[in-house]
């Protein structure tokens, strides 16, 4: 059987990398893709877990949690395609600034 350590640290590293994307930088598309790493991270948790265990409750999660983050896709590129239209940029100051 797999070392289950390893997957841990796997994922804790990959959802560290994620944290400090989306805290360090300004770009909104590659913050988006920052927190895609971070839903992925916690999947392999979950079915490292899963597996070890021995028991399919972790797999079901990550199910769920694939079809939201597809969902999240949908809407978040959406949302900055419309944010791009208005502004000409992607950057989150410019959000920030924006008047409603």
């Amino acid at each position: 059987m797999d070392n289950l350590s390893n997957y841990l640290i796997l994922s804790a590293v990959l959802f560290s990398i994620g944290t400090i994307g989306v805290l360090v930088r300004k770009n909104v598309i590659v913050m988006f893709m920052c927190i895609e790493l971070m839903l992925n991270a916690v999947n392999l948790t979950f079915v490292a877990l899963s597996r070890h265990l021995g028991n399919l409750d972790g797999q079901v999660f990550v199910f769920f949690i694939m079809t939201v983050a597809a969902a999240e896709a949908a809407v978040g590129l959406a949302l900055i395609i419309a944010f791009f239209n208005n502004r000409a940029s992607i950057d989150v100051d410019d959000a920030s600034a924006m008047k409603w």
